[in-house]
């Protein structure tokens, strides 16, 4: 069973940076895990954020292109979502997620319903 803890979220200003961080421990099983961010706010989904497979290919929302980067380090386990430009709008809870694939190039699917292990989540504020 894979653990995936988060840090790393606060309250911010618009236009301000975060760095959210997730570490996955665990994990024994064989294939390459891949590993993603989601957020949902308050009333609404659990939408997809950015991901990254095991190759470093990486795949985001359009709403976050240019402003958020994801990575992570294979070695550590361990996922980064820099977050720059932060609007009102990115405000939400936001999970690390992974999945475990037999390639190391998978495609991350964007539906929340296609992963398999979750972090609890950390808030992220935006205020205007």
């Amino acid at each position: 069973q894979v653990q995936l803890v988060e840090s790393g979220g606060g309250l911010v200003q618009a236009g301000d940076s975060l760095r959210l961080s997730c570490a996955a421990s665990g994990y024994t099983s064989g294939g390459y895990l891949v590993m993603g961010w989601f957020r949902q706010a308050l009333g609404n989904e659990r939408e997809f954020v950015a991901a990254i497979n095991y190759a470093g290919s990486t795949y985001y929302r359009d709403s976050v292109k240019g402003r958020f980067t994801i990575s992570r380090d294979n070695a550590k386990n361990t996922v980064d979502l820099q977050m720059n430009n932060l609007k009102p709008e990115d405000a939400a809870v936001y999970h690390c997620a992974a999945r475990n694939f037999a390639s190391m190039r998978t495609i991350p699917q964007r539906d929340p319903e296609a992963w398999r292990y979750w972090g609890q989540g950390t808030p992220v504020t935006v205020s205007s």
